[in-house]
């Protein structure tokens, strides 16, 4: 899968050597939750994504020069999974040098189309950064919930069906 921005997506199942790097920006970018005193734990998570066909993936943005400039993943639960709904968009992440350039909005896209591919005809994401595109994406807002850092409004995605 490609954008017009020269930013390709692949699935972090296909290229297992961007894991060493990707567990310290997880820890970096969500401290609260995988940082020395949060209960998650980085690189479990990512070695878990490592799927293709099943729950959960994860989708890497990688530049010209190969470089990851972001990721997204599909997966069972998130925050927001106590209103128990799912599956989840989660783990959208997109480098501090390349924000405003459409890569999260070409992630979302990525991963709608992923959860098409394995059946989903709806998904959820929780938020409080990203709602601008969730919406432009057609995403509805359906509730709101906390995170370790505050409120996180919840949004629904229906497939389009023809």
């Amino acid at each position: 899968m490609t954008t017009q921005l020269s930013i390709s997506m692949v699935h972090l199942c296909d290229h297992p050597e961007l894991l060493s790097g990707l567990d310290a920006w997880f820890v970096h970018e969500w401290a609260p939750w995988y940082g020395p005193d949060g209960d998650g734990d980085a690189k479990a998570d990512l070695a878990a994504f490592r799927t293709r066909d099943a729950l959960p993936i994860c989708l890497v943005a990688l530049d010209a020069r190969q470089n990851v400039v972001g990721t997204a993943a599909l997966k069972a639960d998130s925050v927001g999974s106590e209103l128990g709904v799912g599956p989840w968009l989660a783990a959208v992440l997109v480098a501090d040098d390349h924000r405003e350039q459409g890569i999260g909005t070409a992630l979302v896209g990525a991963i709608e189309r992923e959860a098409e591919r394995l059946g989903f005809d709806t998904i959820y994401t929780s938020t409080d950064t990203a709602g601008r595109i969730m919406e432009r994406r057609g995403w509805t807002p359906i509730a709101e919930t906390q995170s370790l850092t505050g409120p996180l409004v919840v949004y629904r995605w229906d497939a389009k069906t023809e």
